[in-house]
């Protein structure tokens, strides 16, 4: 026995230096791609890009980082390319929104089934619903959204999870709208609101806080509610939205009319906020890449929550800053967090086609 215990630390030791050599090779004299599934200019590619230029100094081998932005679908057609198409080899990293609810609503339209994929961390996030204060018949408080006329409701895709928070929000409300879609960005969406083609809008709280909140300040815009946390029972206050001074939606709900909502509008509502809240910017390396390269992806974005250079420019920048979260079990819990029950998944399905 006392031959043996020296040899089994021993071969511990060795294995322990070998992995620490090998998180040391992996990426040295590499580039890595982030691939963002929208254009360029929106909220997804300004996070994506900050990321990647405080990335590398916690990537062992301090690798050279790009960023390829591959927009279009309404996210889909990057996310699809991650999955289906990007080298195996550890060396792209998708930045995703919205990839995890378009999976739950339309899982027909992957190849390569969503859950497989190689999670690296997720971004809790929600978002900040506001309209132009020049909504007939001229509009002072949140609450005014109520008699809003000719409001012109603009998105990304149909299916899209921000396209359904705004859908699903103000049909529980019964206020009626006109709802054009298919700008492939939120940058572009936000020209739009700008020059008046479109008068409400959803934005997650980097762009909201960057670029909209001066105008509310101005008293141009006024925002009417946010997309609360919701874990399958109870709601929560997301990190990034504690100085919005708009209500969650059930509470603004409630100011109303009295009551909670309820009906298979609010059971989509909620379970999109389930699917999508918990993971509205996914990282995620495609399946079958190294399993090396994923764990050293998710302890160097982890590690920017602790990093005074990246919080400082993502504040300047965005008005805010990401909080990233990693564990060893993400694949599997990012995995459970997709299962929806058929009779949800239907109704999701056919109120995303309608338009």
């Amino acid at each position: 026995m006392r031959r043996i215990m020296p040899a089994i630390l021993s071969l511990i030791a060795v294995s322990v230096m070998a992995g620490q050599a090998q998180a040391q090779t992996f990426y040295a004299g590499k580039t890595l791609t982030i691939l963002v599934n929208y254009d360029a200019g929106g909220p997804t590619d300004t996070e994506a890009r900050i990321l990647g230029r405080h990335l590398g100094r916690h990537l062992p081998g301090a690798p050279n980082i790009i960023v390829q932005n591959m927009g279009g679908a309404a996210g889909l057609i990057g996310t699809k390319y991650l999955g289906e198409v990007a080298p195996r080899d550890g060396l792209m990293l998708g930045y995703l929104t919205a990839a995890s609810q378009r999976f739950v609503s339309n899982p027909d339209q992957f190849k390569v089934d969503f859950r497989k994929y190689e999670f690296v961390a997720l971004a809790p996030s929600g978002r900040i619903h506001y309209f132009r204060a020049d909504v007939e018949p001229g509009l002072k408080t949140s609450g005014d959204l109520m008699k809003a006329q000719n409001l012109v409701v603009g998105g990304l895709g149909p299916d899209a999870p921000k396209d359904m928070s705004m859908r699903l929000t103000l049909d529980m409300l019964g206020v009626k709208y006109k709802y054009v879609t298919g700008y492939n960005s939120s940058a572009q969406a936000n020209l739009a609101l700008q020059r008046g083609e479109i008068n409400y809008y959803a934005e997650s709280p980097p762009d909201y806080n960057s670029k909209v909140l001066p105008l509310v300040k101005e008293g141009k815009f006024i925002p009417a509610f946010y997309d609360p946390g919701f874990d399958g029972q109870t709601f929560s206050l997301p990190k990034q939205m504690k100085d919005v001074t708009a209500p969650p939606f059930h509470q603004y709900y409630q100011t109303i009319f009295g009551k909670m909502p309820e009906g298979p509008l609010w059971e989509a509502y909620k379970t999109l906020l389930t699917v999508n809240g918990a993971a509205y910017r996914l990282l995620a390396l495609p399946p079958g890449s190294p399993v090396e390269a994923r764990d050293i992806l998710r302890r160097a974005v982890m590690a920017l929550n602790e990093d005074p250079d990246y919080a400082a420019e993502a504040r300047r920048v965005m008005g805010d800053l990401p909080e990233y979260v990693s564990s060893s079990d993400l694949n599997e819990a990012v995995a459970r967090g997709l299962s929806v029950k058929p009779e949800i998944l239907n109704f999701m399905h056919e109120f995303g086609a309608k338009r």
